[in-house]
């Protein structure tokens, strides 16, 4: 059954399904569905609506391309049983401790595993340690079909790296790792991703092969930026500016292109622990990874604390302070605020007695206060502020202008953060701006 999988499904006459459809399996789902019969699932009701209504909460794919896609949005996990080749995109998160939380792949895998058919093929997209697929995934999926893993259907692994915002580097243009538990699996994942990503696929030489070079994707830019940030504590200390510095020495052919900045989300702040955990259970303390982690961790704190000394330094009173955030969401042009480290500023400033003020016309304004309690205001509301962060690079704010920052601040000397550093550094301050960028 397994070995005419392809030709079946091509020919609609098997279905593919998605589990999670979140800001990567939704445009998986949607891209998929432009060439084969597609089923959705997703245990968020109200999200499965909002996908039924043509409304795309996540932004990745727009309101159209939901109203076109001829996907079977589902909450309904019975549906599953009407598909053959099965994708779980759900997320892998950490706890408050750093260590992986399995906790939605694993019910992913329970829920899938109950409504598995023979002659199924199973293939994980969500971020995990090497072994999870083979070692947690496959014995839930055997204990709850009551299948053999092998015989009766078969597994694989292929990491997404779709990149939640970026309208360039999309499921079609990423070169696609696949791996299976042996070369029929392989074979047949290989070809259907084909069908969707047009720079081809890299097949894997095992699963776990597949699942490190994931894992150290994110671990890889995770040590660069952190190797940044310390650079740019390290020059504000001299006096001098990080980015001056950085767009010097990029003129050499071989220097990487990293710049310091916030490091949140689901991947770069988080795949390193999954690795790092792996590693301490086979005896290993990781040295640099974990290094990079702490570095990057500790940022929010260290922005908020430059807010602080340059209210002191403009002779402002720093409790109470009216200090306004521009951007909340862990990246620009994404909506999504889930592990967002504009959170770890908001906290360091209330330490400080300060409740500032945040603006974010991209966020998903009900996960920011279900989240966090935080509620948005809207720019156009914020005046006389003694201090503007300029925190996500939104093209909204790209877009800002001096005058537009003049309309924020009030009295006295002005204070502006620009995070990201996307302002004019000079323009600022020849318009009477204590300025200040990572």
């Amino acid at each position: 059954m397994i070995k005419n999988l392809y030709e079946q499904i091509v020919k609609g006459e098997e279905k593919l399904s998605l589990i999670g459809l979140g800001y990567v399996g939704m445009p998986i789902a949607v891209a998929f569905a432009k060439k084969v019969d597609v089923i959705g699932f997703d245990t968020n009701v109200s999200k499965i609506n909002l996908y039924k209504n043509g409304i795309d909460p996540t932004r990745e794919v727009g309101d159209e391309a939901i109203k076109e896609t001829t996907v079977e949005f589902t909450a309904d996990e019975t549906k599953l049983k009407e598909a053959k080749f099965h994708i779980v995109a759900v997320p892998t998160p950490v706890n408050e401790d750093h260590t992986p939380d399995l906790t939605p792949v694993e019910g992913a895998s329970t829920i899938l595993g109950r409504n598995l058919t023979k002659g199924s093929i199973v293939v994980f997209e969500s971020t995990v340690y090497p072994g999870v697929t083979e070692e947690i995934c496959v014995p839930i999926l055997e204990r709850e079909s009551g299948l053999r893993c092998g015989v009766d259907l078969k597994v694989g692994y292929s990491p997404e790296r779709i990149n939640p915002g970026d309208k360039i580097h999309r499921l079609e243009t990423i070169t696609k790792i696949v791996s299976g538990m042996d070369e029929e699996s392989l074979n047949i994942i290989a070809q259907i991703y084909e069908l969707v990503v047009e720079a081809g696929v890299h097949r894997a030489e095992s699963i776990k092969v597949a699942e490190a070079a994931k894992v150290i994707e994110n671990s890889q830019r995770d040590i660069n930026i952190a190797f940044m940030n310390e650079l740019s504590i390290i020059f504000n200390k001299m006096g001098i500016d990080t980015q001056s510095v950085l767009k010097a020495a990029g003129t050499k052919w071989n220097f990487l292109d990293f710049y310091p900045g916030l490091v949140g989300g689901h991947c770069i702040g988080v795949d390193p622990y999954y690795l790092t955990y792996k590693a301490e259970r086979l005896g290993y303390h990781s040295q640099i990874i974990l290094s990079g982690r702490r570095i990057n961790d500790d940022m929010g704190k260290y922005v908020a604390e430059n807010v602080v000394k340059k209210l002191i330094a403009a002779e402002k009173t720093v409790r109470n302070a009216k200090v306004a955030i521009l951007g909340f969401t862990f990246k620009e042009n994404c909506p999504d605020t889930r592990n967002t480290k504009i959170i770890d500023i908001v906290n360091e400033l209330r330490e400080y007695g300060i409740q500032p003020i945040i603006a974010d016309p991209v966020a998903d304004a009900e996960e920011a206060k279900m989240l966090y309690g935080i509620e948005f205001v809207d720019i156009n509301e914020i005046h006389e502020m003694d201090a503007v962060v300029l925190a996500v690079a939104h093209t909204e704010f790209k877009s800002l202008t001096v005058r537009d920052i003049d309309r924020l601040v009030g009295e006295g000397e002005k204070v502006l953060l620009d995070i990201k550093g996307i302002l004019n550094r000079e323009e600022y301050k020849a318009a009477g701006y204590r300025y200040w960028r990572l």
